[in-house]
């Protein structure tokens, strides 16, 4: 399995943000090899992150190659590019 992190900062409100990932979550539900995807919001540093669980480095790669994933800079107006960290699970603490 991988995880992925997409951070970024935004001019919007933390409602709009909000409203926006409410928006796109259904498209988010059909993406084929997703299991798990949070969305958070580190007050620090006022990022906004999507924590995206994969299957596979596969299908991690097919939806980068998505008009989904292409459009989240535009649909949370984000400040310059959002940054993408990538880690092969190893294993998991429970289960």
């Amino acid at each position: 399995m991988i995880i992925q992190f997409v951070k970024f900062k935004t001019g919007l409100s933390d409602d709009e943000v909000q409203r926006v990932m409410k928006e796109r979550a259904p498209n988010f539900r059909a993406l084929p090899g997703l299991v798990q995807k949070y969305y958070g919001h580190e007050k620090q540093t006022g990022e906004f992150t999507g924590i995206y669980l994969w299957d596979s480095e596969e299908s991690m790669q097919d939806f980068q190659e998505t008009e989904l994933a292409r459009t989240i800079p535009v649909a949370y107006k984000a400040e310059g590019r959002p940054k993408i960290e990538v880690f092969k699970i190893l294993f998991p603490l429970r289960g």
